[in-house]
């Protein structure tokens, strides 16, 4: 016999919900095989089966909470059909059959007189004459629940009184039951959900969160796709997309105000010096941010391959726990949605995340022409307790320079 246990998830993640069971109760499992997924506040672990052998026993069922170590369920070695062969006498144990006529023999003779009902089964543990059996029988009092011992009628009455609600307690559950509507649906949350949620409050909560706004002309960076996408694409095997642009522009402003790539530890600045840029991506769970390591090492080619690679595995929840830890910036685009403007949520503990939002063909001074050009507005949030309202306007504006004269992106990136 084997026990499946809730294997080690990941630095911080104490914690699971069981998601989904891929085997049933009598299935045949091979050894490897997944047969359960776990959900956790960051990514879904597939638990496999160690040895092969018949899934005898489901101790947890999807949407039970499990820690690490907890056996969820039992394998036996064996084939199927084993199983259910060695299953099927158990049902044979038809040794209450001799114990209904016992049952309806007083019944036959007493006729239809209530009080002569047969005398129900009480269990071990508990005395009560058969009267009192039949009054809980008919009150439908269990007495495994009055107390221990001997049962009297006067503990059926004390434990119908506990038992009756008074009008006072009933009333909110009639008013909660007043206000359900058949065009209503109660959708429990995901423990990702749920993490996101609490997350993001605490974010708020504990952080001086601020947001400082600009505006950048995308003309130059399109201009520099239109001519080289082709030959990009050609040439490494996968697109040239606005996140490269930003992420070297990111780079390159974190370089020249580092306390936007730290994080607060009591009363001491972790002030970093590598730059691992969290790429925020929206899956049908919820928004996961995996991380580019190393970014300011890799050229616009590895950028865009990391990125297509970590945003592939998570909408197939194939990421892994480290993943999603160690950032030390986050960049988000709300702009893949058709966001024109919003107010990014810190990414705790980091200090900074940049939002991209959509491009939108305005009207702009240019040499003082009024020209149309491709707008985006892009968004600092910060935690103002380490970064200067001066400081997080700079960096913004020297993403905003670098975007605009992509050249410089090879310098400062």
């Amino acid at each position: 016999m084997a026990e499946v246990k809730v294997p080690t998830l990941g630095e911080s993640i104490v914690e699971a919900t069981i998601g989904q069971w891929l085997k049933n109760e009598g299935d045949a499992v091979e050894s490897g095989e997944t047969i359960v997924e776990l959900e956790t506040d960051k990514v879904n672990v597939e638990v496999i089966a160690e040895e092969s052998g018949v899934l005898t026993s489901i101790a947890k069922q999807a949407g039970d909470t499990v820690a690490i170590g907890d056996t969820i369920a039992v394998i036996q070695p064996g084939s199927a059909p084993a199983a259910s062969t060695s299953a099927a006498p158990a049902p044979v144990a038809e040794a209450p059959k001799p114990e209904a006529p016992k049952a309806a023999a007083p019944s036959t003779t007493a006729g239809s007189v209530p009080a002569k009902a047969p005398v129900p089964p009480v269990a071990s543990g508990v005395r009560a004459t058969p009267s009192v059996r039949r009054a809980a029988l008919e009150q439908g009092v269990d007495l495994t629940q009055v107390q221990s011992g001997r049962v009297e009628l006067a503990h059926l009455q004390a434990a119908q009184q506990v038992a009756k609600p008074s009008p006072a307690a009933a009333q909110p559950a009639a008013q909660v039951a007043s206000t359900e509507r058949p065009d209503e649906e109660r959708v429990r949350m995901s423990r990702r959900r749920i993490t996101i949620a609490k997350r993001l409050v605490e974010a708020q909560h504990t952080a001086a969160m601020l947001t400082t706004f600009n505006e950048v002309d995308m003309s130059a960076v399109m201009d520099v796709r239109k001519r080289r996408k082709d030959a990009f694409k050609d040439k490494h095997g996968v697109g040239l997309g606005f996140m490269s642009f930003f992420t070297k522009a990111v780079v390159g402003a974190l370089k020249q105000f580092p306390r936007l790539n730290a994080e607060i530890q009591g009363d001491d600045m972790i002030i970093k010096h590598h730059y691992d840029i969290g790429i925020a991506v929206a899956t049908e769970g919820g928004l996961v941010v995996p991380v580019v390591r190393g970014a300011d090492r890799l050229t616009f080619a590895d950028i865009e391959r990391e990125i297509a690679s970590l945003a592939a595995r998570a909408r197939d929840n194939k990421l892994g726990v480290e993943d999603l830890q160690g950032g030390t910036f986050t960049i988000t685009n709300g702009g893949t949605f058709g966001s024109l403007m919003s107010t990014p949520i810190l990414n705790a503990p980091q200090v900074g995340i940049l939002g991209m939002h959509g491009i939108q063909q305005r009207p702009v001074a240019v040499n003082g022409q009024v020209e149309i050009r491709p707008m985006m507005y892009i968004a600092l949030s910060y935690d103002h307790r380490i970064v200067d309202g001066s400081e997080a306007v700079r960096f913004l504006v020297a993403v905003k320079q670098m975007i605009e004269d992509p050249e410089s992106l090879l310098i400062e990136g």
